[in-house]
């Protein structure tokens, strides 16, 4: 525990983040990260402006650790083989982390820095679409899709979704797969119709 000289912000997000990851986001109130901390809640308002802020806070680190993480899986893969690592990726720190996860999917248009935030998981995508010579709409269609099926891939096995007496490991590699087809035939058909120009 850290008494009220050691309090920080960063001390106050960190265990905010752990109760996160342990219990969920139900579970962070303002009292229970005082108690974890050992200081009275009022404490926590000289370094956070409510639980809003604080949730925010959560967020934009579990936001940022993603990004780092895909950015990582990506480094020095291009085409198939880094859209098979950044997938594999988003998939571990989902399992792993379930209630951070679910953090960086949340939308927040009004909040004009948390929005620019929550792209930052996109940019690796969006690095390895590049590579695909689609148009920036259809980069964008892409990359929308991608995550769409992989969020809706791990949302499901989170809660046990996924039933049938077939292995999940290949189901999420047939779904990979199948995806790399998809913006490969993308990619081909961009090819054919600019050789026709």
């Amino acid at each position: 525990m850290t008494g009220r000289k050691g309090l920080t912000s960063d001390a106050i997000v960190d265990v905010a983040s752990r109760v996160v990851e342990a219990e969920g986001t139900s579970a962070l109130t303002l009292s229970r990260i005082a108690r974890e901390l050992d200081v009275k809640p009022p404490s926590l308002y000289n370094h956070v402006d409510g639980l809003d802020t604080l949730r925010r806070k959560v967020a934009m680190r579990a936001i940022d650790d993603l990004a780092g993480r895909l950015g990582a899986a990506a480094m020095g893969r291009a085409g198939c083989d880094a859209l098979r690592a950044v997938a594999a990726e988003f998939r571990a720190y989902a399992v792993a982390h379930p209630g951070l996860y679910g953090l960086t999917v949340r939308a927040e248009p009004d909040d004009e820095e948390y929005a620019t935030a929550s792209l930052r998981p996109l940019e690796p995508v969006l690095a390895i679409l590049r590579g695909y010579d689609l148009d920036e709409d259809d980069a964008i269609h892409a990359a929308r899709m991608l995550r769409a099926a992989l969020h809706g891939f791990v949302s499901l096995e989170s809660v046990g979704g996924f039933g049938l007496d077939v292995d999940v490991d290949e189901s999420f590699a047939w779904l990979v797969e199948h995806m790399a087809k998809a913006l490969e035939f993308s990619s081909a058909r961009v090819e054919a119709t600019d050789r026709l120009r």
